[in-house]
């Protein structure tokens, strides 16, 4: 294992390399945040390709493989249908808006009444991702060195919060980008043809397993449309999503690169199912579908090749571990913290001037300070994700908690807000008190893995969004005009772009205030 130690100590290497150099492009609050908006359609669909396929998509994705056949797929599947969704439709408008989180986007919307608490929502949401992408780092590192669990979340999540911390979003856009490289030498390049060689090829597979492996519903319609609901469309929403959208130079880049970045993610799905059916063939009676990935490795590739591709599961954990936590640190900073330092103290009229939010590009404009307070947010909230960790379990559970929470309350005030223009604050705060509060009773009373809660939630969610948009007065005109000026990419009035919300809620990061 000598040589395969030495591939994986290299690349942890490189990707603490990459953090030093992210750090000395990250010098205003866009590039911290966004990479300074201006990622090419290669770099765009490499890095979106790598956050949304994740630990679950890899690991998860060849472990429902091993036990459902190629309708295992369905998952990682739904996952590039979301992003493809996204891409066509709704990200030249996203990258248009030019702001720095959904909540920033709720406020531009209705005027300035959602943000809060659709801040809170995310917040929960972009924690547990962290979590759960944090929590795998036990399995990979178990397998690499035969690590404890707490030292393994502790040194996989502290080489992660490291370089997201010195460079942020350009740190994290350039770890990416090799993450996504090794993914797709070690997983399809390598591991996939290798995994059904070993299995005997598809004709022996299909003698050895039951016709179920290759019903293309095989794991269930109800299953299927259950991922449709929470994964496609949390795609849609999720802040960890939108904010590599914000990265993108243009509307042309947003869109094709993420059509790209959709069209490998089934590419992925497929490949991680097929390797599952093989390993089903090689290791019939395995403890858990999940060791079905870490086996096929271990048993299955020489020397080498092993280590690139347990270095490609790796990538996968590291590159959603790392966008959920500066999501997270970029939500709690500008969407929460933001707001309530502006409703405890009351700032003058000149501090509360308005500036777009990419006031000071490439750091002439824009305090220093900046960086070093979202830098510091992200170091706070890895320190929180590396401690929730190690009190969780269970990552399946932990997963579905933030994807039924994010799309049980914010799913219908979003696409509400880009799609219908009768749509108003107290619909948008009725919708997602009411979607999440519903989704968080029924987790409870009928458990967190039940189908339910999404279902339900989701109806309460869209009800709560028509009545009482309806029953209350239209958004306010100057707001809509406004709004359709940035969604169209132009200027204010004022020659500037417009502030994203007004009065004590508003959104800009307070530091160095």
């Amino acid at each position: 294992m000598a040589v395969d130690y030495a591939v994986i100590v290299l690349y942890l290497a490189g990707m603490l390399a990459m953090g030093w150099w992210g750090m000395r492009r990250a010098t205003s609050k866009s590039d911290f945040l966004v990479a300074g908006r201006r990622l090419g359609p290669a770099m765009y669909s490499g890095t979106m390709a790598a956050i949304v396929l994740g630990g679950a998509s890899t690991i998860g994705g060849v472990g429902l493989g091993y036990r459902y056949g190629l309708s295992g797929a369905w998952m990682v599947f739904t996952i590039g249908l979301g992003l493809l969704a996204l891409s066509v439709f709704f990200s030249a408008r996203i990258a248009r808006l030019k702001v720095y989180t959904v909540s920033e986007m709720l406020d531009l919307r209705y005027g300035g009444s959602a943000g809060l608490i659709s801040g809170v929502v995310m917040w929960a949401y972009t924690l547990m991702l962290a979590v759960t992408s944090t929590l795998a780092y036990a399995t990979i590192f178990d397998v690499l060195f035969g690590l404890d669990r707490a030292l393994a979340i502790i040194l996989g999540g502290a080489i992660v919060v490291a370089y997201s911390t010195l460079g942020g979003m350009w740190s994290i856009t350039l770890t990416d980008m090799v993450q996504f490289v090794v993914k797709t030498i070690g997983v399809l390049l390598l591991l996939l043809p290798i995994a059904v060689i070993k299995a005997g090829g598809f004709a022996e597979m299909k003698a050895q397993l039951p016709d179920d492996y290759f019903a293309p519903l095989g794991i269930g319609g109800q299953t299927v449309f259950t991922y449709v609901l929470i994964y496609s469309f949390g795609m849609l929403i999720g802040q960890d999503i939108w904010q590599r959208v914000f990265t993108a130079r243009g509307d042309r880049v947003a869109r094709l690169g993420g059509t790209a970045a959709g069209t490998y993610c089934l590419v992925y799905a497929l490949a991680g199912a097929v390797i599952g059916t093989a390993a089903k063939v090689l290791y019939p009676h395995l403890g858990s579908p999940d060791d079905a990935f870490a086996t096929i490795v271990k048993d299955a590739l020489p020397v080498g090749v092993r280590g690139l591709v347990l270095a490609a599961a790796l990538s996968a954990v590291m590159s959603t571990s790392s966008g959920a936590l500066i999501a997270c640190a970029t939500v709690a900073n500008n969407d929460i913290w933001a707001r309530i330092r502006g409703l405890v103290r009351r700032q003058s009229p000149a501090t509360d001037a308005p500036h777009g939010p990419d006031a000071g590009h490439g750091g002439a404009g824009e305090p220093r300070d900046e960086v070093r307070g979202n830098r510091v947010f992200i170091l706070l909230m890895g320190l929180a994700v590396i401690v929730i960790a190690l009190a969780l379990n269970n990552v399946v559970e932990a997963l579905t908690v933030a994807y039924n929470l994010l799309v049980g309350g914010l799913l219908v005030p979003i696409l509400g807000g880009l799609l219908w223009k009768r749509g108003t604050g107290a619909g948008a705060l009725a919708s997602v008190a009411v979607g999440g509060l519903t989704v968080v009773g029924l987790m409870l009373s009928l458990g967190v893995l039940a189908n339910e809660p999404i279902y339900y939630g989701l109806l309460a969610s869209l009800v709560a969004y028509v009545a009482v948009s309806l029953a209350t007065r239209p958004t306010d005109a100057a707001v809509l005009d406004a709004w359709r000026a940035r969604l169209a990419g132009r200027p204010d009035a004022a020659g500037a772009e417009p502030s994203v919300a007004s009065g004590p809620s508003a959104t800009t990061s307070p530091a160095g205030r």
